[in-house]
């Protein structure tokens, strides 16, 4: 960003374990009321710590995840994942793959306790002050017993399906809602208000758009049990699925491993301000990569692929532009810097892209060969200078296939017992295996 850049104006919060600590957690609580002042947030992968980290770290006590506070204070309606593209290389699923997984409720938000033998009620307060209810009443005859209370808040699912039916149609791509509401019964309402939205706004606009064909010619449900099962199948790309809490921490995570690993899947948390205005929050998916920061702080050489940072430093970079645009319509100053803005990241996404393609990526895309941390920063930024100053390029770079896996860090396959295992189920031996 810098030279290009002066960053005096931004504000900046450091939410390590240690300074959480040492503040008694008021760091965090500055940090929220900020992001919801600013509405554009750029942030780095932290640490909820384990009761082992707490030891380790020399904490007074194990903190909760700075994303919870981080959703409920901005109001948070969804968690946006969507795969990362690099033209002329080929990954997982060859076309986008956008993800909705609902901001709020669910089990991270639940109250639980270990008991013994005894009743259980789970009991409803109305607030409008009517007679209050029993919702569940169980008896526990175990002598160890773990309780677990949460709910789904169902307020937000409109602003959801809207953001989502948006996005899906402003890219091409197929619409999909997963929920497990065979079983879980509460779950009907979330598929009933998205259908709903989906039908009165958007599925006229889908049709058009010929979106429907591959659904039958409607929006349709998945069981997520089938949604795992489709996210491998259906490699060629070209859809979206939203769904709760917990099934979109899990599907995307099984979306990243499809598409290559974490660091190819972006996150997003969309919330909304008291005036209206959405507050989005950008991280990259991945964790802290805590091995390559201890080589780090060894002196050993390291080869992190910054790819899920840098695509979450663009995103917040632009909703700021845009959101400063929109605050002040009139004034031509403002105007020029999102321009600015605008073109300087769609530039920074090009460089990184043509380094990645002119095979002089980090290890995971390039094998052993590949460049170091700062070797492939550096090279990044000569490119992002002669682009700038150029504005083209010269000659289109190379197309490549999809780098070997094997270069993965955690790459751990028995590649000859699952050979081994193919060819047993490849009756016909045309190198597919039909279900």
């Amino acid at each position: 960003i810098k030279p290009y850049f002066t960053l005096e104006e931004w504000e900046t919060y450091d939410l390590s374990c240690k300074n959480r600590d040492v503040t008694n957690d008021q760091v965090l609580l500055d940090a929220v009321e900020a992001g919801k002042r600013v509405g554009a947030i750029f942030k780095e992968p932290t640490i909820t710590p384990s009761a082992v980290q707490v030891k380790e770290l020399g904490l007074s006590k194990a903190f909760g995840s700075p994303n919870g506070a981080m959703r409920k204070g901005w109001n948070g309606i969804t968690i946006s994942r969507d795969t990362i593209h690099i033209d002329g290389i080929e990954l997982g699923y060859k076309n986008p793959v956008f993800f909705e997984r609902h901001a709020v409720g669910g089990e991270y938000g639940a109250g639980w306790d270990e008991v013994g033998k005894g009743t259980l009620l789970t009991t409803y307060l109305p607030a409008n002050g009517e007679a209050p209810f029993v919702v569940d009443k169980r008896d526990l005859t175990d002598d160890h017993n773990v309780c677990v209370v949460y709910h789904n808040p169902y307020d937000n699912v409109e602003k959801l399906a809207r953001i989502f039916f948006q996005r899906c149609l402003d890219a091409g791509i197929t619409p999909y809602v997963v929920t497990k509401k065979t079983v879980f019964k509460w779950q009907e309402g979330f598929w009933e208000t998205m259908k709903k939205v989906f039908d009165a706004d958007f599925k006229e606009k889908f049709e058009k758009a010929g979106l429907l064909e591959r659904s039958g010619g409607d929006l349709q449900h998945l069981i997520s049990d089938a949604a795992t099962m489709q996210l491998i199948r259906w490699t060629d790309g070209g859809f979206g699925m939203a769904a709760h809490n917990y099934d979109g921490d899990m599907l995307t995570d099984q979306i990243a491993q499809v598409h290559r690993s974490p660091g190819f899947i972006t996150s997003n948390l969309v919330g909304v301000n008291d005036d209206g205005t959405l507050i989005k929050e950008f991280e990259a998916s991945h964790g802290t990569v805590s091995d390559l920061w201890h080589d780090h702080l060894a002196g050993k050489e390291t080869s992190l692929n910054p790819l899920g940072l840098v695509e979450a430093l663009i995103g917040a970079m632009q909703h700021a532009a845009m959101l400063q645009a929109e605050k002040f319509p009139d004034d031509a100053a403002k105007q020029e810097t999102k321009d600015k803005i605008i073109n300087f990241t769609e530039v920074l996404r090009t460089a990184i892209h043509n380094t990645f393609r002119y095979g002089q990526g980090t290890r995971d895309m390039s094998g052993p060969s590949g460049f170091t941390t700062e070797d492939f920063i550096a090279k990044v930024a000569w490119r992002l200078q002669r682009y700038l100053a150029a504005q083209l390029e010269e000659s289109p770079p190379p197309t490549l296939g999809e780098p070997s896996r094997r270069f993965r860090r955690n790459f751990d396959v028995d590649r000859e017992a699952v050979a081994k295992l193919f060819s047993k189920y490849d009756t016909d031996g045309n190198g597919q295996i039909c279900l």
